[in-house]
């Protein structure tokens, strides 16, 4: 349990509640029921109708930033300049820090977080009150936490998750970690990364995600045989490599093996998805579900005979951790295929707990599910072993204790550029 006089937490997001990060929202939950006292700066509106049910039990308040400038430009100056006179040396660290950035960058984004950063110090902070910013993605959650931390003086952390570390200017990346009391990521890949760049030792914490086990647990299985059904969940982006598992299931078509496809998730790349099955002979057997409340994603991985993802590494360097729906389908007993990019063989390991192979190849892939679907002892080894390995490494109810600890012995502590012995650099 957190102690009653830890600092709380001011939890800074991209947006608030995002249907794709329930991750988040269940983790804000879970420290709540550790004893941390959470607030949440949204960078944004919700832009979603529904959300998960982890949402409804989170007592923290709200707070939302103004998404862009302009209109909110007579605010944004009022409550920068009463920033500026409560704290003026913070303040001035802030604005040193935004001209070093702007001059390299020329980009008006620096302005706008610097802005943020001050409504934040004076609307959703409390005077006196013992806090510790925190971020989520490495990218502008983590500029505004750092704008904030220094007009405030209050210490700052992030939490890296995936595009948002390796898409990053390395050199950008190394300065936040620097300025960070500590950092969280969600895969060893991640961390081993981001120990590579930090250039002061910077504590780099590796933290699973995990799932509440509790709603994801094997139960029926579909009985085997024709016609077979092949499960994604995942935004439809290029980096989730769903032309690829489309390319396999043309293939496995044309060899005579009778398949549909249930493909859940919304994005850019729908379009494109739609036309391909069309030119592949698929268009009657794939079916795009869109985004799904949380009980009817159940329902398909309990009637799924292989769970699919063709994850690759984009050329800006965007690429998956360890997606939480693998998880999920783990613990749901569904047979898995997979790529072995980046962090996905911390959990999907070959002949172990699943079939893998190298990104864009469609040829092993349909091979992979092809062998899965007619080996019926090969599927019960791999999903009894990828179960136990998620049980033992994916449990929130663990994780989220580690990231208690974590918060209860270094919230509040100083960053690196400004410890005992160390100075800001100029």
């Amino acid at each position: 349990m957190a102690e009653a006089k830890a600092p709380a937490l001011v939890m800074i997001l991209k947006g608030y509640p995002r249907l794709s990060e329930s991750f988040i929202s269940n983790e804000i939950a879970l420290l709540e029921s550790q004893g941390f006292t959470v607030r949440i700066v949204s960078m944004r509106q919700p832009r979603e109708n529904v959300h998960h049910a982890s949402v409804d039990r989170i007592k923290a308040r709200v707070f939302y930033l103004p998404e862009r400038i302009l209109p909110a430009l007579p605010l944004l100056a009022y409550e920068n300049i009463r920033a500026a006179l409560a704290a003026p040396r913070g303040y001035w660290r802030a604005v040193k820090l935004l001209l070093s950035h702007f001059w390299q960058t020329r980009k008006s984004a620096t302005l706008k977080h610097l802005l943020q950063a001050g409504l934040l110090c004076r609307r959703a902070l409390v005077a006196g009150e013992p806090a510790h910013l925190h971020a989520h993605f490495a990218h502008s959650p983590t500029s505004v936490a750092i704008y904030a931390g220094l007009i405030s003086g209050l210490p700052v952390s992030f939490t890296g998750h995936a595009k948002d570390v390796w898409t990053q200017d390395p050199k950008r990346l190394a300065e936040k970690i620097t300025r960070a009391a500590f950092v969280v990521t969600c895969t060893q890949a991640n961390a081993a990364y981001l120990r590579r760049l930090s250039p002061n030792g910077t504590p780099i914490f590796a933290i699973y995600h995990g799932i509440d086990l509790r709603l994801f647990h094997g139960g029926h299985r579909p009985l085997p045989g024709p016609p077979y059904r092949i499960l994604t969940v995942a935004r439809l982006t290029a980096k989730k490599g769903l032309d690829t598992i489309l390319d396999a299931l043309g293939l496995l078509l044309a060899d005579g093996l009778d398949c549909v496809y249930d493909l859940v998730g919304e994005g850019e790349e729908r379009t494109a998805l739609t036309e391909q099955a069309g030119r592949l002979g698929l268009a009657g057997r794939v079916r795009f579900h869109g985004a799904l409340p949380h009980e009817e994603v159940l329902a398909l991985y309990r009637t799924a005979h292989i769970f699919a993802l063709g994850c690759r590494v984009l050329p800006n360097g965007d690429r998956d951790g360890v997606p939480n729906v693998l998880v999920e389908a783990m613990a749901m007993g569904v047979p898995v295929v997979a790529t072995d990019v980046s962090a996905l063989p911390e959990l999907a390991r070959q002949e172990q707990t699943a079939l893998v192979g190298p990104p864009d190849d469609p040829v092993v892939m349909a091979g992979n599910i092809k062998r899965l679907l007619v080996d019926a002892a090969l599927q019960t080894r791999l999903t009894n072993a990828a179960r136990e390995a998620v049980t033992q490494n994916f449990d929130n109810a663990a994780t989220i204790r580690q990231l208690a600890d974590v918060f209860a012995q270094h919230a509040g502590q100083p960053a690196g550029i400004f410890a005992a012995g160390r100075h800001e650099p100029s």
